[in-house]
């Protein structure tokens, strides 16, 4: 499928069939190929959650100017998933596009949230206790990893799932406007400004608290393994509505579905 040149963005029609064909080949992944793609992924919005943590280092972390290039460095992390090749589970919320069109059984969709998930929590966890073996974490980016892990706890319930719910809109929303792109250097400026806008908006990632949690324990945060999953339950749970809901199922009713074909 081609607009009308081959240096145009696809249309936003077109974008909705290129998401449900990357959705139906992202279910039939074998297994093991699944998790390693997912190990990266979660390591690299690690890299980027760690970019992120050094350039807050210094700042106020919850205000001003400061968050816009904090959001911008983050950016990395997607920009390695998208352009690198990586299974996220927060963009894989667009699969529900394929699960509503029937090309892909829910069971096939709920596999591949599920090895993602776990994956990526592998990936950035990981990365997290890398880092804190790096000596990196005991100067003052480690007080910024504290304080970010420490904050993060204290986000009440409600605010959490909205937060993520948010947030997951942007992210999918990024990942969308990457297949407009027919270049590298067209998915990142696609990646840039969603991404910087929810990391400046103070939301709530799911695999990016993947890695602020360990990190911050790394660092010596005083957060019980308790307040952590409870954050990171609710966060996801607003993800999937976000990303699954907000986005994919709206741009399913825009472009696919029995009224166009």
């Amino acid at each position: 499928m081609t607009g009308s040149d081959k240096h145009d963005a696809y249309k936003p029609a077109e974008i909705a069939v290129l998401v449900e064909t990357a959705g139906v080949n992202k279910a039939a992944l074998p297994v093991a190929q699944m998790f390693v793609l997912a190990l990266l992924a979660g390591a690299f919005i690690g890299f980027g959650a760690a970019a992120y943590t050094m350039t807050m280092t210094g700042v106020d972390t919850g205000f001003g100017p400061s968050r816009v290039l904090g959001g911008a460095v983050f950016s990395l992390g997607l920009i390695l998933v998208i352009v690198g090749g990586a299974e996220l589970f927060t963009g894989n919320a667009l699969m529900v596009m394929a699960t509503v069109e029937g090309k892909i059984s829910l069971g096939a969709l709920l596999r591949n949230w599920g090895i993602v998930y776990l994956g990526n929590l592998v990936g950035a966890a990981g990365l997290a206790i890398v880092f804190g073996y790096s000596g990196l974490l005991a100067g003052p980016m480690g007080s910024t990893a504290s304080a970010i892990a420490e904050a993060k706890a204290q986000i009440p319930i409600l605010e959490a799932f909205v937060r993520g719910a948010l947030c997951n809109a942007l992210v999918c929303l990024a990942v969308w406007l990457t297949f407009a792109a027919r270049t590298a250097g067209g998915k990142i400026l696609a990646i840039l400004w969603p991404i910087t806008g929810f990391v400046l908006l103070g939301l709530e990632h799911s695999v990016a608290n993947m890695f602020f949690f360990p990190q911050g324990w790394m660092a010596g945060a005083q957060v019980s393994v308790n307040a952590a999953l409870i954050n990171l339950f609710f966060v996801t749970l607003g993800n999937i509505v976000g990303g699954a809901g907000g986005v994919a199922l709206a741009y399913r009713f825009a472009y696919l579905g029995p009224a166009h074909r």
